[in-house]
């Protein structure tokens, strides 16, 4: 039964089994929800990705640990305003603590249970207000809509709008599987599983070891393809739960059923990476490069981040200014050798497209056009290298004085 993957409302609870909540604990925010609980009511298998970063938070040490070697999982309990990271041997007794809390109140095993935060970075978590947290998540949880948006908005820091998406296809013996997810990150961004947090739901039945290797390969050119500021976080976090409760065939090989699945994750990975980067703090523009015809794979991922990873092209963006050396000095120091003499370079958005480098000069062009296509809120650079057939997108923002501002403050 063929039928193409569409999206559909909803994020974490869109896939059936899955319950969510939001809550207000007053861990470092005041009048706004601050914890975020999803739970599914069947055991799920669990994969996650994690930070390459060598300072790693307590919650992300409970996370491997539990994705590694737990028979199972069933929830995910997450705050908002403060890290639990460089917080030693008392950070790792807290996520503890949470797991207990939760698994008493859910009925699940303690090791069933994973620990999310995010925030400021040394403090400890304040331990009574996070139960009491789990408390009011565990008798608010629910399966609509609804409850999967308040978690997208509890687990926001400074985020300035939640993050969310769900998409269904149906697999070869007719079952439809759904797909849903939310993340938050807007600052300290940077590829290598880049600094946020990504929670996804499925009740596709598969197998633990094509669902980690499906997100393991869905996250190089999703989320290790974003940059905001170039700080690979302390607690950079992606999981996915299936739980089977579609009712589908198991998928323990690689046929059309997982290619769907794989495809459906991807788009989900995707769409919240793209929301990321837009979202950057202080941005006002989704800043996008597009390498193409490049000598490989790899080649086109690197060239592509260097151009949205530098700070000189992310204000020129932030300007609407069409200074086109700036991409070309980022290409030029990425460590991909190429001629150039040869590639040549396009800005492109909702305003239109137009060449601005060619042949090692550049092009006659108009600055009043330029400016237009780069005063739109995405913008793409379009970098044709003439070197091969690969290609390969990266996601960024500008760089505004909006983004200084939020970063010299952040802990007050």
């Amino acid at each position: 039964m063929e039928q193409q993957m569409k999206q559909i409302e909803g994020g974490v609870t869109a896939a059936k089994g899955f319950e969510a909540a939001g809550t207000e604990a007053g861990i470092k925010y005041q009048n706004r929800k601050d914890m975020a609980l999803v739970y599914s009511t069947a055991p799920c298998k669990a994969a996650g990705t994690f930070t390459t970063n060598v300072v790693k938070a307590a919650p992300v040490l409970w996370d491997k640990d539990i994705v590694e070697n737990s028979p199972f999982v069933q929830a995910v309990v997450v705050n908002a305003g403060i890290a639990n990271a460089c917080t030693g041997k008392q950070g790792m007794d807290y996520c503890r603590e949470e797991a207990i809390t939760a698994a008493t109140l859910l009925n699940i095993p303690e090791n069933a249970v994973l620990i999310g935060s995010t925030g400021v970075i040394g403090m400890q978590l304040p331990i009574d207000r996070i139960r009491e947290g789990i408390r009011k998540l565990a008798a608010a949880k629910a399966g609509t809509p609804e409850a999967g948006t308040l978690a997208a908005e509890a687990i926001m820091t400074t985020d300035t709008r939640k993050k969310e998406i769900a998409v269904r296809f149906t697999t070869q013996d007719g079952k439809e599987v759904t797909v849903g997810g939310m993340c938050k990150g807007s600052g300290m961004i940077h590829p290598n599983m880049c600094t946020m947090l990504s929670y996804v739901t499925t009740d596709a039945a598969i197998s633990r070891t094509l669902l980690q290797e499906a997100l393991g390969t869905s996250i190089i050119d999703s989320y290790n393809m974003i940059s905001v500021d170039g700080d690979t976080s302390t607690n950079d976090t992606c999981l996915v739960l299936a739980n089977g409760l579609a009712g589908n065939a198991e998928i323990v090989q690689k046929d059309a059923d997982y290619d769907r699945f794989y495809e459906a994750l991807h788009f989900v990975n995707t769409y919240l990476a793209k929301q990321m980067a837009g979202d950057g703090e202080g941005a006002t523009a989704l800043f996008a490069a597009t390498v193409y015809n490049a000598a490989s794979k790899q080649d086109a991922r690197i060239l592509a981040r260097s151009v949205i990873s530098s700070n000189l092209s992310k204000a020129a963006i932030y300007g609407h200014d069409a200074n086109f050396g700036r991409f070309l000095c980022a290409l030029g120091y990425s460590g991909v050798q190429f001629d150039p003499e040869k590639i040549e370079l396009f800005f492109e958005s909702g305003a239109g497209k137009m060449q601005v480098y060619k042949d090692g000069a550049a092009v006659d062009y108009s600055e009043e056009e330029a400016t237009r296509i780069l005063s739109e809120s995405e913008v793409t650079v379009l970098v044709d290298m003439k070197a091969g057939t690969e290609s390969a997108t990266a996601w960024g923002c500008d760089l505004t004085y909006e983004y200084v501002k939020i970063n010299a403050d952040y802990r007050s």
